[in-house]
């Protein structure tokens, strides 16, 4: 892929900072309003906002990374960026479509690149009635929480609540939930990606929910509706080397 003009961005951490006024030295930029490439500096939750930031611009994003775990991120390098680009590989994600209503009857909605996740704000757990596709699967879930992610999204809090990583080809999303207390061996399920999952908050009074998709919360939400939103397609790219998809076959592995 060629691209005729870059733009860069950072977080305010100092070693983006200092990346950004590196690269911006070194290479020809313009706005991001101008760009037909955005190439971000910083870590994973800068890139997830990068990538929400700037999804109706509708062109293509290269993360390279200046914070600390860089999942979604290429390997900081300053030489050599436009022969990077040209030969890197695109992913296309999928968000999630997260629409709720909360106790007072006001609808919301936000996407997420990651996960939706459904969190107890109490010393109470929360008490989740789940269906999939319209058909009723859990009566009652008592736990924590609970969390649908993408693929993208699986290695993320997903794995750290023990769910399972997904292949960004598999066309599945993650049903996960977050320290069930019962039914207690209940590991969650993966459910095909053009699934619509609903959750029912039950005493959402007593027991008050938060949704967060990615970054956005809603509190008091007593009914959560989460499927994919396909007319939506960020672009990701990344080292032939180093691609997402190869990340995520390899997280499996790690001991």
């Amino acid at each position: 892929m060629r691209f005729k003009s870059i733009a860069f961005v950072a977080a305010r951490q100092k070693q983006a900072q200092d990346a950004l006024v590196r690269f911006k030295t070194r290479y020809n930029h313009v706005t991001p309003a101008k760009a037909d490439v955005i190439v971000v500096f910083g870590g994973d939750g800068y890139m997830l906002r990068s990538i929400h930031k700037y999804l109706h611009r509708n062109v293509p994003i290269f993360g390279i990374n200046r914070g600390s775990i860089g999942f979604m991120m290429n390997t900081y390098k300053e030489t050599g960026l436009l022969k990077r680009l040209e030969k890197s590989e695109a992913i296309s994600v999928h968000p999630l479509s997260m629409e709720c209503v909360d106790t007072q009857g006001r609808k919301h909605k936000a996407l997420a690149i990651n996960e939706v996740s459904l969190l107890r704000q109490t010393r109470l757990a929360a008490k989740l009635r789940i269906h999939v596709d319209d058909q009723l699967r859990m009566e009652e879930l008592i736990c924590d929480g609970a969390l649908v992610s993408t693929p993208a999204g699986s290695t993320a809090y997903n794995l750290s609540a023990h769910g399972p990583i997904v292949p960004l080809g598999a066309d599945l999303l993650a049903l996960t939930p977050i320290s069930a207390f019962r039914p207690r061996q209940w590991r969650g399920a993966l459910l095909p990606g053009e699934a619509t999952v609903t959750f029912d908050i039950l005493d959402p009074r007593e027991r008050p929910v938060s949704a967060v998709a990615d970054d956005t919360e809603i509190r008091r939400v007593k009914k959560v509706i989460i499927k994919e939103d396909r007319s939506i397609q960020p672009v990701l790219l990344f080292d032939p080397e180093h691609n997402l998809e190869d990340r995520i076959v390899r997280e499996q592995f790690l001991t």
